[in-house]
Parts: C-alpha cells; structure tokens; sequence
C-alpha cells in the first residue's frame, strides 16, 4: 500500500500551484501510490478551473490494495490504475503516464500494449518509465518498436551532486534515444540543502531526521565535500546551497526538469530560483570534480578511446578528461 507523501492540504497545495505556476511551471508530477490515492485527490481539487493549464504526470506500478492484481503492470492493474488515478484526478486524461518501476513477473508485451491502448482511447497522451535500468529500458524500447506500440518519451530517475550513477547508462541512452529526464529528488531529499554539515545531527524537522533513508549514503566524506562546495558557491552568488544543486542538475544533458517537492513557500520560492541561476564554467568543473563517480567497466575502457565514442558515451567521459 501506498506509503504517507508530504503534509499539505488543499489550500495550501493550491498557493504552491500557483507560485509554481506564475514562475513558468507546467508540469506537476504525483502518483497513485503518494499517500494511498490522496496526493492526486489534492492536486485535482487545487488545480480546479486550472487543470488544462499544465501537464499532469503520474504512474501505476506499486500496490493499492492487498489482492494479488493491486499491484505490478500486467494490463489488468494499469487498465484499473489509469481509471482510478482520473477518477482521482478529476480530469478526462493524463498528460505523461508513467510506469513506476520494472515488473518482470509481466511480459513487457502485455505492459506496452496496455499501455498503447491507453494512449490511442485518449485517456493518456503520453507514457515514461521511471527507476528502469539501462537494459530495462532498452528493452521496452525494443518491445515497443517490434510490436508498433507507443514509445515512452521519458524516464524519472534519481539524479544529483550525491549520487551522479544515472550517468553510466540512463543518461547515455537518453540522448541516444531522444528521451527527457525527469529527475526526482534533485536535492537528495534535502542532502544537498546544506542543512546537513559535517560532524553534526541531522536538524529536527528534516527528513533525515524523521528517518527517511532516500537517497542512501555510500561515501559521506565525498558528499560533505560536495556540500561544502556547494556552501561556498552558493555564498558567492548570495543564494542557498539548494538552489546551486538544483541549477547544477538542471544544466545537465538530457534532463528536462526536476522535480521538487518544496515543505514550505519560502523553499519552493528558493527552487524556483534555480531556473535563473547560472553557474560558471569554473563552478560547474568544481562540483563535477568534487562529486565525481569512479568509472566502472567498460567505461574506463573506453575513456582511452573517447575521441570516437559518440556525444552520448561523451557526455559520461567529458568529466573524466579534464
């Protein structure tokens, strides 16, 4: 069942609507398994009269009930899933449908034709993957083009200064396909807030402190050095370590948008102000150096071949050759 997300009311998910929206913003992502169902309740009832101004996204996957069909992406439970999150949502369609995470008990070919179908009844105009693997998603791909169904158009990863893996294959095979990327957690569930320092607890009312383990730490000395970096450039610019994470993230390539889950008005006014923020070519190699992943194989391999891999594996190298 669907685990509890974010403490907001209708109201005031309403003025958040509407601050994100006075600043260009036009996509709102939710899903049906954020707090049960509630979290599309809201976000319809906010939107209101507004609804046909941005772009809903949400996904089907996880559990929303105890019976063995309540959950995965077999055509059964993506069929009921679109319906129940349109009922929920108030809205005749859903703007990017979005598979939540991978199901191998299904055959891929039931998963993409539902959710083809879907598309062609209108009820979806268009479908993502969100947490596959390289080969998964490769895969779906596949699928889709051997049986002439639609294609997913994006895919929601994890993605930030603490944890930049996403690079090794998901953001490779995005150029290389034409995929957007939506990136959930930009801020490393407040990680990257600078908040969090070295040597101290977790600050009450965090959700490190609530207990939220999302994204998990591998190496704290390397990401406290990447929020010392992103103190001290902050500082330069005036502005918070969050908003040089999100700008840092948001200039990568392939990504189209982050996605941001704001507690308050006065941090979601701060996440906005990302879009505006430039950071210079200096800025940007330092937090590229200080956050950055060992290679793994064969991309190692390849760096010594790097003058013909291609702007998709160059993306992943470039970091590595200065």
């Amino acid at each position: 069942m669907g685990l509890p997300i974010g403490h907001l009311d209708v109201e005031a998910a309403r003025r958040q609507i509407d601050m994100a929206r006075e600043a260009g913003v036009n996509l709102i992502d939710t899903a049906d398994v954020y707090s049960n169902g509630l979290s599309e309740e809201i976000l319809g009832q906010a939107l209101g009269q507004h609804r046909d101004e941005v772009l809903i996204a949400t996904k089907v996957r996880g559990g929303m009930g105890e019976g063995p069909n309540d959950a995965g992406l077999s055509r059964h439970h993506i069929i009921e899933g679109a319906e129940a999150s349109l009922r929920r949502l108030g809205t005749d369609h859903i703007d990017l449908y979005q598979v939540h995470e991978w199901d191998g008990q299904t055959p891929l070919e039931e998963t993409m034709k539902a959710l083809d179908d879907l598309v062609r009844s209108g009820k979806v105009r268009y479908i993502g993957a969100s947490n596959y693997t390289g080969w998964q998603l490769m895969k779906a791909l596949w699928t889709a083009d051997r049986h002439g169904t639609e294609k997913f158009v994006s895919q929601q990863i994890y993605y930030s200064l603490q944890a930049r893996d996403a690079e090794s294959e998901l953001v490779p095979v995005s150029i290389d396909q034409s995929l957007g990327i939506l990136v959930w957690s930009p801020i490393a569930g407040g990680l990257l807030s600078g908040k969090y320092r070295r040597g101290q607890d977790a600050p009450e009312g965090t959700r490190r402190f609530e207990g939220w383990s999302e994204p998990p730490v591998h190496d704290e000395d390397r990401l406290y050095d990447t929020i010392d970096a992103l103190v001290e450039i902050g500082d330069g610019h005036g502005v918070s370590a969050a908003r040089v994470a999100l700008a840092y993230t948001l200039a990568k390539p392939a990504v189209t948008s982050l996605i941001v889950g704001a507690r308050t008005e006065e941090q979601l006014a701060d996440n906005l102000a990302a879009a505006d923020l430039a950071l210079s070519d200096e800025e940007v190699a330092r937090l590229d150096a200080v956050s950055l992943e060992p290679l793994r194989y064969p991309h190692w391999h390849q760096l010594g071949a790097s003058d013909r891999t291609g702007p998709a594996t160059k993306a992943l190298l470039e970091p590595h050759l200065r």
